[in-house]
């Protein structure tokens, strides 16, 4: 065995006779997308107004360490209106609620802040619309994701098919010949959404697309951002919470380029002697990640390490946000 020894800073060599270099790679895509940090200011700017309790329906986004924050601050999270009290606000996830729930709040006499994210409120006008023009529709995504179930409110129920893989497709029962819209999640995967359209084209030609893809800026740039990673490293950290869609494909899709890839929630689920021997790693993060997970990662590997460079780039998304609604 090697012995290991350590510099005066801790940090471990693994020969004493090799010093050990290893590149970092950071995603240009770090930190919240506009649709979360939507989100996340909203809850803020709640608890700053009106104090705790805050109430949330659902999971405000998919990521352990801003829901556990906010519960230590005193946001409550609910899976059923029932638990939220009369004449209360109620906070709208950004993953967006079916209509029945809107209904079932107001009913309820609770004072409704919505932030789901604005992309997500642009496929549900899409749903609207189609519905309205009794036309069938197709929504691709995860059947059980609280985007999809909040979605699927939007499209009545007779003209609505799920489709999660290219298996759905062959169970489609709309005649061939009919005209059939198609909406998205906003976080799959960009490549297997292209596949799966591709599919549902052949099966019905007057298939129905709206103008612009449903899959959100973050998405495609997060997306790109993995395979450029792909191309220069020989192992991939995807930080992000594993109910995530979005960090759950930005892991598919490292793999799928043929890189290693892990995901992790944060610096404690991290074993850093996975990247043993390994000479260039990248990191990324989902849209939901707070920055500081990222930069403990690379703290961790840095406080181990003896040389590493960190390689950095400009984010394009720095300049992004959405307007926020009255609170």
């Amino acid at each position: 065995m090697l012995k290991c020894v350590y510099n005066i800073k801790g940090n471990r060599i693994k020969n004493q006779d090799e010093i050990f270099f290893m590149e970092i790679y950071l995603a240009k895509t770090q930190g919240f997308c506009g649709g979360v940090s939507f989100a996340v200011t909203i809850v803020e700017k709640m608890l700053e107004k009106y104090g705790a309790p805050v109430y949330v329906y659902h999971d405000i986004v998919h990521n352990t360490h801003v829901v556990n924050d906010f519960k230590k601050r005193g946001v409550i999270f609910v899976e059923s209106l029932a638990d939220v009290p009369s004449g209360k606000h109620i906070v709208f996830s950004a993953h967006g609620v079916p209509p029945s729930i809107v209904q079932e709040a107001q009913k309820r006499n609770l004072a409704i802040i919505d932030a789901t994210c604005p992309l997500v409120a642009k496929v549900h006008r899409e749903a609207v619309k189609y519905s309205q023009k009794n036309i069938p529709v197709i929504l691709v995504g995860h059947k059980n994701h609280q985007e999809v179930i909040g979605t699927a409110g939007y499209v009545q129920k007779e003209l609505l098919s799920i489709v999660e893989t290219e298996k759905d497709i062959a169970a489609l029962s709309f005649p061939c010949d009919s005209s059939v819209g198609v909406i998205t999640q906003t976080t799959l995967s960009v490549d297997e959404t292209k596949y799966i359209i591709e599919k549902l084209r052949k099966k019905y030609p007057k298939l129905v697309l709206s103008g612009s893809s449903d899959l959100c800026y973050a998405t495609q740039n997060r997306q790109d951002a993995v395979k450029e990673l792909a191309k220069k490293c020989d192992f991939i950290i995807v930080c992000g919470s594993k109910n995530s869609s979005n960090s759950n494909r930005l892991r598919e899709i490292g793999e799928q380029c043929g890189v290693k890839s892990i995901i992790v929630d944060s610096v404690d689920d991290f074993d850093v002697d996975i990247l043993e021997n390994k000479k260039c790693v990248g990191i990324t993060s989902g849209a939901s990640v707070p920055r500081f997970v990222v930069e403990d990662i690379v703290k961790r590997i840095e406080e181990t390490y003896l040389d590493v460079n960190i390689h950095c780039y400009s984010d394009p998304e720095k300049n992004i946000t959405f307007k926020l609604p009255e609170i």
